[in-house]
């Protein structure tokens, strides 16, 4: 086989070298392959499989697949379809001595980047069809990559729309303002969800979850959770048995058995001024307060999804009409603070709540403000996604 690319040709500018694999059983015919492209400046390595078979073991790292239709293990379009198959990124263009067009048409329509027909192409025509059919592959390709990151964004958007509802609630007691924000893990949301509803004038009930993992399937089971509790909710189901019956929901449908959620959820009693805070893993609310910050003294409780247990009712008497109550995942509290190992934590939050700097800051910009703040400690985007709720009442400090 003469060295491909060995000869130059003014009309054809160097490219980048490809590898293109023949398939073809005539010697005759692959040699007057090699010739033509050695007439050119092709900058192509020409490799030969006389066979199906042996192709499929010459595929890997190919450029392009030049196809007879007339193999001994192959023949015609089912040939061209068994190639497609097994060719992944490579172009593939077929090159027969059946001069017929409607047999083009229908190569082409199967997959085939080019119909070639022998004797009907120099080493320049040659040359430049396999270059361009490389060309269109690597465009279709794009194409396609930029088609399946469209619908991975349209899905996350839905999913997002499903995850961060618009709270359902009437009073203007209380004001409630919700912040979410994506971490870092290639612009896929994660299973971080919240939802607030009203039940009754003085009642409203909150929930922040998050089920661990990042990706579709996590953001999936995190909507249905925050569906199944607004429906419990709104079906009158007695607090004690709310959140067995999400961990019920969370066992039957995670895709693996290690899957589970923490969450935090907090009733509203407008009238009695108190609130009633359960945690099942979660990290615990702050109270803002009479100028002070501190955690809920609530019960960490277990996991959702680890082992059935019931968390434990904490309640919360407000001393005064003006307060706020700080609801958030732990991607808020899990960035590093300085150049060691340390991390925000629930102490380092309360931190930044009690500075005097965050009193310039409106209520309603204050989460984006805290999630400012944990992102310069840490140094850089925190890597997890953060979702936070934040009620207030009177003055809310």
């Amino acid at each position: 086989m003469p060295q491909a690319g060995a000869g130059h040709h003014a009309s054809l500018p160097p490219g980048e070298r490809l590898r293109v694999l023949l398939v073809e059983d005539d010697e005759g015919d692959a040699f007057l392959v090699g010739e033509l492209l050695a007439e050119t400046n092709s900058m192509i390595d020409l490799l030969v499989a006389t066979s199906l078979s042996e192709a499929r073991q010459r595929m890997m790292g190919v450029d392009c697949v030049l196809l007879d239709l007339g193999l001994p293990d192959a023949q015609g379009l089912d040939g061209l379809r068994r190639v497609l198959d097994v060719a992944s990124g490579a172009a593939v263009c077929v090159l027969t001595g059946r001069s017929d067009e409607h047999l083009g048409i229908v190569a082409v329509a199967e997959g085939a980047q080019d119909y070639l027909v022998k004797g009907q192409v120099d080493g320049v025509l040659l040359t430049r069809a396999l270059r361009y059919a490389v060309e269109r592959k690597r465009a279709d390709e794009n194409a396609r990559r930029l088609r399946e990151v469209e619908l991975r964004q349209a899905e996350s958007a839905r999913l997002e729309r499903g995850l961060l509802p618009q709270p359902l609630m009437t009073t203007d007691q209380v004001s409630v303002h919700t912040f979410y924000r994506p971490g870092r893990h290639a612009a896929l949301i994660g299973g971080d969800f919240y939802d607030v509803v009203q039940t009754r004038p003085d009642r409203i009930e909150m929930i922040v979850g998050d089920v661990c993992g990042h990706g579709v399937d996590e953001a999936a089971l995190g909507v249905e959770l925050r569906v199944a509790w607004r429906a419990l909710i709104l079906a009158g189901v007695p607090d004690d048995e709310v959140l067995p019956a999400l961990e019920q929901v969370l066992m039957s449908e995670r895709r693996l058995q290690e899957i589970f959620a923490t969450v935090a959820t907090t009733r509203l009693d407008l009238a009695a001024n108190r609130a009633t805070v359960r945690l099942a893993g979660h990290p615990p609310p702050l109270l803002l307060s009479g100028g002070k910050v501190a955690p809920v003294p609530a019960r960490g409780g277990r996991l959702l999804g680890v082992r059935p247990r019931r968390p434990v009712a904490f309640d919360l008497e407000f001393d005064t009409d003006d307060w706020s109550l700080l609801m958030y995942t732990d991607g808020l509290i899990e960035g590093r603070v300085g150049t060691g190992d340390d991390r925000l934590d629930v102490s380092g939050l309360t931190d930044l709540l009690a500075d005097p700097a965050n009193q310039a800051v409106s209520l309603a910009g204050l989460p984006a403000w805290l999630v400012g703040r944990a992102e310069q400690l840490n140094g850089g985007p925190l890597a997890d996604d953060v979702a936070m709720l934040l009620v207030t009442r009177g003055g809310g400090r």
